[in-house]
């Protein structure tokens, strides 16, 4: 479909409203000003007929195809849309043809747009690369996943990645009431009279998504035209029927509410944690995986801090199995609440992370005779445990004793902190090793 074919689809008559209300020009998007407002690199590129290919990367309903589409409508360009879901590489081979026919012939250039380009496995994003590389189209791809994981390097490395946030609220509201006053492609022939305040509620419940607020909308609107009634904040609800939260499990945003509840429970403010857990919680995330995250914690972070926290991490994850869901919430908020209040230290974490650099650094050094397995009398005749010295015999502690390999007489793994219980065990750690 080229963006004449478009023009004809969108007037027809039930095509979505955000459909129809998508822009044709930059001047009329909303939203994104750090991508296409004034001065910006992106706006100068259209302007002058330079389009790079590109990756657009965003939520569902910030504009990536709008913005594909006003940047074809801009250039002397050919917009052919490529869905990666509905097309293999039979078809592409055959657009890509055409495109290097069209530019060879009349010297135009294509725009291929690949929207949900994520959806394409390597073998697909193969058969496009040298056609990219050539220049015999121009990538637009869409994706709603982070590229550096969806796209493989070498074409990632042939795109400007341009990433789109979601809209804010007040452009939402601007758009909704472009859409109410609009009577050739909107809803202003309905006639309808709208409360304000039902216009604000709809942009803050579509989570920046201009699509959803737009179809939204479109419901709303001809159920209220059609009872005689105002479009107010009761016909929004009604329409709008239950907010789906932004979360999918296979995707970035997983990994970011995952990261922003780790980092509150490291930063000691239960509040966000217990925000971001149910955040994970209420989107369907497994609750064993929300258990699993706290009893890293519980070990990574707090340490030996406080090792009461491993114990009330293990209980919970025992009630949680024990109980299952709706119950185990309770176990779950509990051990959550009290890891993001209780000390934290990480020396544990830091320990090992040293010994496994000198591990690798060293190879396998030898243990010293004194620490070796005397099991047999030859054994013993070759000095295994010759010289050992037992702490027990010694009260305990056998001062001056190593127990590192020779290269590494010395080394300093376990640094323990002043929080909490761990200020104790640095105390007596000090005094055991002595100066140096």
């Amino acid at each position: 479909m080229d963006l004449f074919e478009h023009d004809e689809e969108r007037h027809r008559a039930g095509a979505p409203l955000s459909d129809r209300m998508r822009p044709r020009h930059l001047v009329d998007m909303v939203g994104q000003e750090h991508l296409v407002g004034e001065r910006t690199m992106l706006r100068r590129a259209i302007a002058e007929d330079r389009i790079p290919s590109m990756l657009l990367w965003g939520p569902p309903g910030t504009g990536k195809t709008t913005l594909a589409r006003t940047i074809a409508s801009e250039t002397r360009a050919q917009f052919v849309p490529f869905s990666a879901v509905m097309g293999g590489v039979p078809e592409l081979r055959k657009v890509l043809e055409a495109a290097a026919e069209r530019k060879r012939l009349y010297g135009t250039r294509t725009i291929l747009f690949v929207d949900e380009i994520h959806r394409w496995n390597k073998a697909q994003q193969d058969a496009l690369l040298p056609h990219v590389e050539r220049g015999a189209v121009v990538l637009v791809g869409a994706t709603t996943e982070n590229p550096s994981f969806a796209v493989n390097a070498a074409l990632l490395s042939r795109a400007r990645v341009f990433r789109l946030e979601p809209i804010p609220t007040a452009a939402l509201v601007s758009l909704l009431e472009r859409a109410l006053g609009d009577t050739a492609l909107g809803l202003g022939a309905l006639g309808l009279k709208v409360d304000p305040e039902a216009l604000t509620l709809l942009a803050e419940l579509a989570q920046g998504d201009a699509r959803r607020a737009l179809d939204v909308l479109d419901l709303a609107s001809k159920d209220a035209h059609a009872r005689g009634v105002p479009l107010d904040r009761a016909a929004v609800e009604e329409a709008l029927a239950s907010r789906t939260l932004l979360y999918d499990k296979s995707g970035e945003e997983h990994y970011n509410v995952a990261s922003a509840f780790i980092k509150s429970m490291r930063g000691s403010d239960p509040d966000a944690a217990i925000y971001w857990m149910m955040r994970m919680l209420e989107a369907g995330e497994d609750p064993l995986f929300v258990m699993r995250r706290l009893l890293i914690f519980a070990s990574e972070d707090v340490g030996n801090a406080d090792p009461q926290a491993v114990q009330i991490a293990v209980a919970a994850d025992a009630s949680l199995r024990r109980l299952g869901m709706p119950e185990g919430i309770h176990p779950l908020a509990q051990c959550c609440t009290y890891l993001a209040s209780t000390v934290k230290s990480k020396a544990s974490y830091a320990a090992w992370e040293r010994a496994k650099a000198d591990v690798a650094a060293h190879g396998p050094l030898p243990v010293p005779m004194s620490l070796r397995n005397a099991s047999t009398a030859s054994m013993k005749a070759w000095g295994y445990g010759e010289g050992y010295r037992n702490p027990h015999a010694e009260g305990g502690h056998a001062p001056g004793a190593t127990y590192l390999p020779e290269a590494l007489v010395g080394a300093r793994y376990y640094e323990p902190t002043e929080a909490g219980f761990e200020a104790r065990i640095r105390a007596r750690l000090e005094r055991l090793r002595g100066p140096g």
